[in-house]
């Protein structure tokens, strides 16, 4: 299996914001071209964790999972563009974010399997 890729991302501190953002996550609530475009990019797997505000992307790339095919596509898909134009309500860039980023990419910094 691919090592994981980690993303970081918030969403706007409002509790009926996050609601309605955990709503549209949901089983079954993700447009079907949303979900196929994501298993046609080549990720075998996407999970989205969330504390408070915060949100944690969990991706785990396929074989031919190519990231700067995936913007693309994504950029140049009606469906694509409508569901980040929806999700951009309820999310905020990282305060460190340069304008234009969303999902940041995080760095692992400790694994036990690397301890003595």
């Amino acid at each position: 299996m691919a090592e994981k890729l980690y993303f970081a991302l918030d969403l706007k501190n409002d509790p009926v914001l996050i609601e309605r953002y955990k709503a549209w996550h949901a089983p079954g609530a993700v447009p079907a071209a949303i979900n196929a475009s994501i298993r046609d990019a080549g990720i075998d797997a996407l999970e989205i964790f969330q504390v408070g505000n915060r949100l944690v992307m969990v991706l785990t790339p396929g074989e031919g999972y190519d990231p700067a095919a995936k913007a693309a596509a994504d950029a140049a898909s009606a469906d694509v563009q409508a569901w980040e134009t929806l999700m951009w309500q309820f999310q905020q860039a990282l305060p460190f974010a340069i304008e234009g980023e969303k999902w940041l990419p995080m760095q692992r910094i400790y694994s036990l399997s690397e301890q003595d």
